[in-house]
């Protein structure tokens, strides 16, 4: 009677590590989408960036010149990109945005322009979607993280080697929305 109590408590251990070896990778993958769709919305803002190059061609093309050699130089980003890569990233489309902004200024007539405007509208819209996508994968990196560091799953974290994931940081620079005004 005695064994097939301690054989009952071996198998519920062993189906335990299971059940919580199995919700890390699913926790972990679900980090890693969560990130990739950030490198997503980011390569989408990159994307309208460079229609607004092409339109700022027409009134500056030494400061076109200037903006797409700083896009063609850029790494793409996937899933497999590190936070400080992303935000790197995103800090590099910023500077470009302020440039194109600092250009629309010296020419009335293409920040009046409809590609100019559609544009900007567009990469706010993108910045409000990577907003989005940090927040969400915060999110499941504090599920995740919560659950490598809580007892008892903190034991199969460490036997099989989960770490905790890093958090995006707010920045000032991203406390309010830019104006494209």
């Amino acid at each position: 009677m005695a064994l097939w109590i301690v054989i009952g408590i071996i198998v519920l251990i062993i189906i335990w590590i299971i059940s919580t070896y199995n919700s890390f990778i699913t926790l972990g993958e679900r980090v890693g989408n969560a990130k990739g769709q950030i490198a997503t919305q980011i390569e989408s803002r990159w994307d309208a960036v460079k229609s607004l190059i092409d339109a700022t061609k027409k009134y500056s093309q030494h400061e076109a010149e200037v903006l797409e050699n700083v896009t063609e130089s850029r790494a793409s980003l996937g899933s497999g990109a590190s936070v400080s890569e992303l935000e790197k990233d995103a800090g590099q489309l910023d500077s470009v945005v302020s440039r194109l902004i600092a250009v629309s200024e010296s020419y009335p007539d293409l920040k009046a322009s409809e590609v100019y405007q559609n544009t900007m509208e567009s990469i706010d819209k993108y910045e409000n979607n990577v907003r989005q996508s940090r927040m969400i994968y915060n999110d499941v990196v504090a599920r995740y993280n919560r659950k490598v560091r809580v007892i008892p799953s903190n034991i199969v974290a460490s036997l099989f080697g989960f770490r905790s994931k890093e958090y995006f940081q707010g920045t000032e620079s991203k406390q309010d929305m830019p104006s494209w005004d």
